[in-house]
Formats: C-alpha cells, structure tokens, sequence
C-alpha cells in the first residue's frame, strides 16, 4: 500500500482510561472483528491481564479503514500499558508511530500517567490527539476535562473528541480525524533495508519473534538479515503482520509495521532497539535505538521444597524467554536454600512474574521482602559496591549508604492536600514545588526515597485520597542517608531473608512492629519461639509465640501432687529439647508481613 494512505499510532492514558475498550470499538467498527468473535479486551491474551483489568504487554495491530473520502487506510495500531511499572513498553512503541491518541476520562480529568505519557509522545515528535472518553456518563465534564487538559499538558484541546468507547459513539469521527492529524510514513522504499525492533518475543515454533518498524527499504521473506549490534546473519523464515492473528506476507515495505520470525534461538540476539540491515550491507550507520532498561526493585524467589530448585530455574528461563524486562542470577539463603535474587521494573511488575510463574509453570515460591539498589561507600579505599540485598551489606568498614531517590508527581484534587503533604514528609519527602490549577486541581511534586515509596505509599495515598489522587515518578539520583540493617532473629538465628535495610531514625519503630506482624504470622510450635528485631548486636523488639500445651495430667485422677508435678516436668524437659534442636516453619505471609508494617 502506498504511505499516504498507513498511519502508525497508539493509545496511551492513564491506567483504566479506556485505552483497550477504545481498541476494541476500533476493531468492531472496521470489521477486523466479528461480532460473534468480539470479546471485551480482544488484544489482551493474558488472563492475568483480562481478570485484572489491565494491559501488561503492549499489542500491535493491523486494521483497515474504507474512509469517507472514498480511500481505504492502513492503520497499525498499538494498544499500550498505562501503569507506571511499564512507561517503558509505551516509550518503546512510540518508536513505531508517528501519532499518539491521548485518551483522558472526561469523569476524572487528567491524572498523573496521562501526563507522563504525553511528555514522552512530545519527546518522540509524535502528534498528539487528546481524546475525551466515557463521556456517556452522567458525571462526565467535557469542559473541563479540555481545560485541565491544555492547563496541565498543555496541548490545544478545542478540538478534542469526545467518544465512548464502551457504546461507540464517535469513534467513527477519531478515525476520520486519525487520517487528517496523524502524518502519513516516509522513507524510501528503493534505499537499502532498515527495519527497527521494538518488542521481542519467543516462540516454541518459530523461535524469536520481532516486532518491527520498517524505516526504509524493503523487508522481504526468505531473504538474508544482519543484525547491526552482534553482526549475525540469519534467513528470514516468516514475515507478516497481526490483524489480530498472525497474517503471513511476503514483504513489508518502508512505513509499515508488523513481526519477523528468523530462526534465532535466544531473545538476546534480538535486541530491542537494534537495527536490521540487509546481509550485504556493512556502510549503513543503525537507527537510533532506546536506552537500556533498568531493574528498580529486587527480591528473591525460593522453591518450597529444595528438590524444586531446577524446576524454578527451567520456569525462569522460559519465562524470561517472553519478557526480557526482568532479571535473576542465582542466590542462596542460609534460611531458604538455594533460589533466584530477581529484578523488576516495580511491585506490581514483581507481582505479575510471581503470579505468571505460579500459574503457567505451577511452582510454588518462597518470595522474600523487596528491596532497591543501595550504594556502599567503604570508609578506607572509598571504593563503591553496589547492593541489592541486605545480606550483601559488609558488617564493618562502610563510611556511608546511598539509597536512590525518585521524583514524585501526585495529582490530587485540592481538598486531599494536606494528607498527602503529611504522607510525603513522614516517608523522608523534600518538597520540590506544588502547582495549583483551576478546577480545584493540584500538583505535588516530591523527591522520595524509592524504599519509601515502595511499601505501601501507593495505598496509603489512594486512601488519603478516597482513589481521586493519582502519580507518577522517575528516578533521579543517589543520595547518602542514614541508613541501618534490621536483623530478625528466630529462636536466636537470623533469618536472612527477613532482614531489611531502613533509616535510622524509624529503625526502633520498625522493628516493633515487624516482630509484632510475624508473631501472628508464625503458627504455634510445640515449643516458644522467641522473635527479635536487632541492629547489629542490640536487641530493640522483641516479641513470644507461646508453645502449644497437651494436658499431660489429664488422666491423673487422684493421690498426691508429685505425680501432677513429676509429669509437668518431665514435659518441660522435652519442650527444652526440641527447642534447642527444633526448627520453626516460616510461612510465606511472614515474608510478606515486611511489606504491610506501617
């Protein structure tokens, strides 16, 4: 098809906006789909994704639209995450796309994803087109939701589109305006093949699966590629697009978008942000691609039973065969045993691959308290060394910690204000600035340290808030903090995989009320067990799960009481032996209580 009738865009909002809904009534209304075929969130084939209401994995798609100026249009669409956990799916897509569809609920206005999405469709030059949804609702603001939009984003929105994307109306007019606003591809289909991954994928089939935009020239089936960073050359098997299943071609052309199959074996060798040239060509310099990705949180997954661990290890493997986004190197815990020290990009994305694993690869985890990567400054060479578990921290010689701070952007309506400033300074927050717009509208901007940010900052804010406030964040730097290690000891062992690095100052705090959690987390034992919080040597909490008692004395019926006496000591003399030689079974909830401590 010629350029002038492709158009490459995608959807982003904010999380529940009605970016995927949208693409389905875009589905519909072009016959992409039958309706005996439709279901609600057609591009979302996880049922992870489907039960929780949310993208995870950016989809592509190729419709066909017979506009009213008698022309038939190209679209390929991509359908975005809005959680802040994946920014980096969407910032990958925009590399496909000329054009963007800003979708904001006209019955909550702008949100802090919103606004962190279109900053980073204006960093890509792509034109953005605001669209106003759910505006069959009663409390829908149309006016208001333009004005907040141009206020805070600052794009004219005069001519916003108002849809719904649940009943259709309008979307038939986005799709007119889509061909009007959004620029048609360039690039010239006779100069030599450039073709950009975006998104990469393995599958049992057909091995790796790219996703890519083809910048220039022609990508044709069966002939000879190169990839520009390992310099390999593979023959290309399958080239095609998904409308919304596979659709094999035999070439795709410069401006358009759809998947390659070329019998690698390994995600790795198809870099996302790589360049794909023809065989015989070494003279063209590479597209520019994306920078890395970057782990923020990290935790450790434990079999719960030993002889699980190659099971573990082959689940992550493949597991990390469709999504390069997360990390894990082998760990050993003197509690655990052997596992996996992983990295995610947030806690939510922690908790999809811990789901995903437990329900595709029916593994039973162990899943450890998560941690950020602090930096230890050693006070006599200086040298740095970077951690990412509070078992790694020396025990002597550290001159200082540094922690990394993130830069907050909370978006709340004005009466809510003064518990989320309260909230802010309580996690360690240095006010940078608040912003005031009309319509009773603020902006909060703080720089948090991410440790803070982590735990239960989100809920805590959404509950201040009555759900009206929303955020966004971006790392920012390192900074030195007064920062301690909190060890918890069972029975008078630590118990590695508990300990947690936290600041000084609520260290005392902490560990109250982490003893206090794991206390009615750990079921009774036949014998106590004491749990202690402690910084280094000093025990500052405290905290007893009494033994369970059988009543020995229950069929002593009558004579003296040294009978009575003589049993009850003789119980507590195997309750002093299987003390010393008992062990304690530490249930996943316990691991988890880290995370609810106040």
């Amino acid at each position: 098809m010629e350029q002038k009738y492709i158009r490459n865009f995608c959807i982003i909002a904010h999380i529940d906006h009605g970016k995927s809904t949208l693409a389905d009534r875009m589905l519909e209304i072009t016959g992409t789909v039958t309706k005996r075929e439709m279901r609600a969130q057609y591009l979302d084939n996880m049922d992870l994704e489907r039960e929780r209401g949310i993208t995870i994995k950016a989809q592509t798609v190729r419709i066909y639209y017979q506009a009213k100026d008698g022309n038939k249009y190209q679209f390929n669409l991509i359908d975005t995450p809005g959680h802040v956990d994946f920014t980096y799916e969407v910032s990958r897509s925009m590399g496909a796309c000329e054009g963007a569809l800003l979708v904001v609920d006209a019955s909550q206005g702008v949100e802090a994803q919103s606004i962190a999405n279109a900053f980073i469709a204006a960093d890509s030059n792509l034109e953005i087109i605001p669209v106003l949804n759910k505006v069959d609702l009663p409390v829908a603001d149309i006016e208001k939701t333009k004005q907040e939009i141009e206020e805070i984003i600052g794009i004219d929105a005069k001519h916003a589109i108002p849809i719904s994307a649940k009943t259709g109306k309008n979307v038939d007019e986005l799709l007119e305006e889509i061909i009007h606003l959004v620029p048609a591809p360039t690039g010239d289909e006779n100069a030599p093949l450039k073709a950009l991954i975006f998104d990469s994928w393995f599958d049992n089939y057909l091995g790796v699966i790219s996703l890519v935009r083809i910048k220039q020239g022609v990508l044709k089936d069966k002939m000879k590629v190169r990839l520009h960073t390992t310099g390999v050359v593979f023959d290309v098997i399958k080239v095609g697009v998904f409308s919304p299943k596979a659709i094999y071609l035999d070439e795709l052309r410069a401006g358009e978008v759809g998947f390659i199959a070329a019998g690698m074996k390994d995600v790795s060798e198809a870099k996302i942000g790589d360049t794909i040239f023809a065989e015989g060509d070494t003279t063209s310099e590479p597209l520019h691609g994306f920078k890395a990705i970057k782990q923020m949180v990290f935790c450790g997954f434990y079999p719960v039973e030993a002889n699980e661990y190659a099971s573990l290890k082959d689940s992550l493997d493949k597991l990390h065969l469709n999504d390069t986004s997360f990390t894990y190197e082998k760990d050993s815990s003197e509690a655990l045993g052997f596992g996996f020290r992983c990295g995610f990009l947030g806690l939510l994305h922690m908790d999809v691959i811990q789901e995903r694993l437990e329900r595709e690869f029916n593994v039973d985890l162990i899943t450890t308290a998560p941690s950020v990567v602090y930096k230890v400054v050693m006070d006599n060479s200086g040298d740095v060394i970077e951690i990412n578990n509070p078992s790694q921290l020396p025990a002597v010689g550290v001159d200082h910690i540094e922690e990394p701070y993130i830069r907050v952007r909370i978006h709340t309506p004005a009466d809510y204000v003064g518990g989320l400033l309260a909230l802010c300074n309580d996690k360690r927050g240095e006010q940078v600035d608040m912003i005031c717009y009309q319509n009773n509208r603020v902006q909060l901007v703080y720089d948090l340290p991410l440790s803070e940010v982590m735990y239960d900052f989100y809920d805590t804010l959404k509950s201040i808030s009555r759900g009206y406030a929303s955020m966004d964040y971006e790392v920012l730097d390192y900074r030195e903090s007064k920062l301690v290690k909190l060890d918890i000891l069972i029975n008078g062992k630590i118990v590695d995989a508990l300990s947690v690095i936290v600041h000084a100052d609520s260290s005392y705090h902490r560990g109250r009320d982490l003893a206090s959690k794991l206390r009615k987390e750990i079921k009774r034992q036949m014998f106590d067990v004491a749990i202690q919080a402690a910084i280094g040597s000093r025990i500052i909490a405290r905290e007893n799960v009494v033994a369970l008692r059988k009543n020995v004395t229950a069929k002593c019926y009558g004579g003296d009481v040294t009978r009575k006496r003589k049993l009850l000591e003789k119980q507590k003399a195997g309750k002093k032996r299987m003390k010393r030689v008992g062990n304690v079974e530490i249930p996943q909830e316990a691991f988890l209580a880290v995370l609810k401590v106040k």
